[in-house]
């Protein structure tokens, strides 16, 4: 795949990264949904798989650049599906539906360390197993998740891809075997 292919590939990426924060924060202000805090964790892994590829798209990298560049996308996919998930889960718990948190997350943050209030975001103890907003009855963490989960999915083949070429180049130049046939 030529660098051009590439570098269009990334741009494709952070257009499509950028609508997602777009329509986020048109919910957000436009519409008047607060985003939780499994929603705003959701929203910086995006904003760094965003920034990520516009980076990449700016740079036109060769292939080891690529990788690298593919490689923090996918740990930035992996962080936005793990956290998706959870919220989703929590969506489709019963019981934390039932649950009342005691303290906002602004009070938290001012009290807690970031450790402590991730864990307690983890757990849903915020209001994020309230379904606010769907569209095709499914609700912004599914959605998030969709497209974390084709993140995920670009990353790990465009990596495969590139690792796959690089075994594929012969390492010596004109060494491959077509090479020695026209001697």
């Amino acid at each position: 795949m030529s660098a051009a292919c590439t570098r269009s590939l990334f741009f494709t990426v952070f257009v499509a990264g950028a609508l997602v924060l777009g329509v986020s924060y048109y919910l957000q202000y436009s519409i008047g949904l607060s985003p939780c805090g499994l929603c705003l964790l959701q929203r910086v892994c995006l904003a760094m798989l965003t920034g990520i590829c516009l980076i990449a798209a700016v740079h036109g990298p060769g292939p080891l650049g690529a990788s690298l560049y593919w490689l923090a996308g996918l740990l930035c996919s992996v962080a936005g599906t793990v956290t998706a998930w959870r919220q989703v889960l929590l969506q489709n718990d019963p019981l934390h539906q039932l649950s009342v948190c005691g303290s906002d997350l602004p009070g938290l943050f001012a009290s807690a360390s970031w450790v402590c209030v991730v864990q307690q975001i983890f757990n849903g103890s915020f209001d994020c197993p309230q379904r606010s907003w769907t569209l095709l009855d499914l609700s912004i963490p599914e959605w998030s998740l969709l497209f974390f989960v084709a993140m995920l999915i670009l990353g790990v083949y465009q990596l495969l891809r590139l690792v796959w070429a690089a075994v594929r180049r012969p390492l010596g130049g004109d060494s491959a075997p077509h090479a020695l046939a026209r001697d």
